[in-house]
């Protein structure tokens, strides 16, 4: 007996053997393919980043030629390759025993077996230890050995005042970096035709040296972080209740334990819209505002559903930016008129989309520069200036407070445009411009982050707020902030502050608890 079951044991092992190195051989390319493409498209990314994004992609309006890149390199290549190996092998097995392979002398089978082993270990280790890096498993494994919790330091915004409540736009710029309005650097200055219309003889005003929250870097960060006073952190939620990853299915709630901009808003009595050209459903951007106080969110759909030609469409993501601000103006025509019938003021927030590279060369933009890059830049700043210019003409800006900014720097990955410009730049900016009714001047405090904007537009808005803090930031309108606050800790405990995984106030946020210390 036991002699006709050591060879069925033996064959068994051999079998699982090759089994587990074409798994592993096919882990190693799928992880080496997937590297270099997120490398490629968005450079290097945190752990979060990715999850929060893999989990609600979409291929139409959502980058949906890069998504579908990723099924086929990281999902299907692999794959082939790995059985395509796997088959080549079997064959040649089969050939040598039958006696018809190469007549050449064989070489040893433990030479051939150690160059294979090394091989395929080479692609494993180099395929793990690349996405590894690109992703920074690294930071995220000591993120979590951090001793502290964003809990101990955010602060829940407390309105004191509301009676100088007034009319709220705020739009973000894609990719809206401040560094591309230096000429000396870019061919033109990118962000010309919104400066002109935003000048501090005007009443505007804007943040010097506005920095990207550490961590930060896409829309959603920038987003959350503008909106909710955190950084953005994808933690799953106790057991028994919603997760991040539930995000790419039917769930209502995207951190719903905290407190952010629409909510207040809401609470005190506004109309909150938000007009974006690519499809909200990516990254779960519509969850995140349906079930923070929006009431409307219009997307690429709405617009296929208005009739928008297809040339306004560019298929990778949406809606054009000249469109999308024809759009806006009529929204805004609509929201101020019934504010004025109702006394209910309202919040109109646009995304912009021209800017997010690949850029697409839309009718209404002349490229007059060697980089296209830059003059589409120049074109979408002149579509959210005629916004601007809109608003003024009608008079809106008489009762409507204005923020204007990007909503993180510009991506530096291995496909975008400016490496030369901003690799090695000492001090990356994000543009902005804030105009509050009857505030004509006054310095804002500089240096401060996107947490920081959180506090900065409520009180735009005119809700006045205990210690002028929410979320994590402190507003720009106030000189100096709290000794106790996020904002006063040294440069480097901040970092680590921002750093840490805090795996309570994340849990709780998440799962629509209180986060709150």
């Amino acid at each position: 007996m036991s002699a006709r079951i050591l060879p069925t044991v033996r064959r068994t092992c051999v079998v699982v053997g090759h089994v587990l190195v074409y798994v592993l051989l096919w882990a190693g390319l799928a992880l080496l393919v997937a590297a270099a493409g997120i490398r490629y498209f968005w450079g290097e990314i945190t752990v979060g980043q990715m999850l929060l994004n893999l989990v609600s992609v979409q291929t139409d309006g959502g980058g949906g030629p890069i998504v579908w890149m990723g099924i086929l390199g990281v999902g299907v290549a692999p794959l082939l390759i790995t059985l395509g190996i796997a088959l080549w092998q079997v064959v040649r097995s089969r050939r040598r025993r039958r006696g018809r392979g190469d007549v050449r002398p064989r070489r040893s089978p433990w030479i051939v077996r150690t160059v294979s082993t090394a091989l395929v270990a080479a692609v494993v280790v180099g395929g793990t230890t690349a996405f590894a890096t690109t992703v920074g498993v690294r930071d995220y494994i000591r993120s979590g050995n951090s001793d502290y919790d964003l809990g101990d330091r955010y602060v829940e915004p407390v309105v004191t005042g509301a009676e100088d409540r007034r009319n709220l736009v705020l739009v973000y710029l894609e990719s809206g970096e401040a560094t591309l309005a230096d000429d000396q650097l870019f061919e033109k200055n990118a962000f010309a035709p919104l400066q002109q219309v935003t000048e501090a003889a005007d009443g505007w005003r804007s943040v010097a040296d506005f920095q990207q929250y550490q961590g930060g870097g896409w829309t959603m960060a920038g987003l959350a972080s503008t909106q909710c006073g955190i950084p953005l952190k994808g933690m799953g939620s106790p057991s028994g209740s919603t997760s991040v990853n539930d995000l790419g299915g039917d769930v209502d709630s995207y951190l719903g334990g905290v407190t952010c901009l629409g909510d207040v808003l809401d609470e005190h009595g506004y109309t909150s819209v938000f007009l974006g050209g690519a499809n909200a459903s990516f990254a779960a951007k519509d969850t995140f505002l349906r079930s923070h106080g929006y009431s409307e969110v219009k997307d690429l759909a709405d617009w296929r559903a208005a009739g928008e030609p297809e040339k306004n469409f560019r298929g990778d993501w949406g809606l054009s930016d000249g469109r999308l601000m024809a759009h806006a103006k009529d929204e805004v025509d609509e929201l101020h008129a019934e504010a004025q019938r109702t006394g209910r003021p309202f919040n109109l927030s646009v995304l912009t989309l021209d800017t997010h590279e690949p850029v697409h060369i839309y009718d209404y933009c002349t490229v007059d520069t060697e980089n296209e890059v830059t003059a589409a830049f120049y074109c979408s700043m002149t579509q959210v200036a005629g916004f601007v210019e809109h608003l003024e003409e009608k008079g809106y800006l008489e009762d409507t407070a204005v923020v204007i900014m990007g909503d993180h720097l510009k991506h530096m990955s291995a496909g975008d445009a400016f490496h030369e410009q901003l690799d090695h730049h000492d001090n990356r900016t994000i543009f902005n411009r804030i105009r509050v009714p009857g505030q004509d001047g006054g310095e804002l405090r500089p240096g401060v982050d996107q947490l920081n904007m959180y506090a900065t537009i409520l009180e735009a808005a005119g809700l006045t707020l205990a210690d002028r803090e929410a979320g994590l930031g402190v507003s720009a309108f106030a000189p100096e902030v709290p000794e106790d606050s996020a904002q006063a800790m040294a440069p480097d405990l901040y970092a680590e502050l921002l750093d840490s995984r805090s795996a309570r106030f994340f849990a709780e946020a998440w799962a629509g608890g209180s986060a709150a210390r």
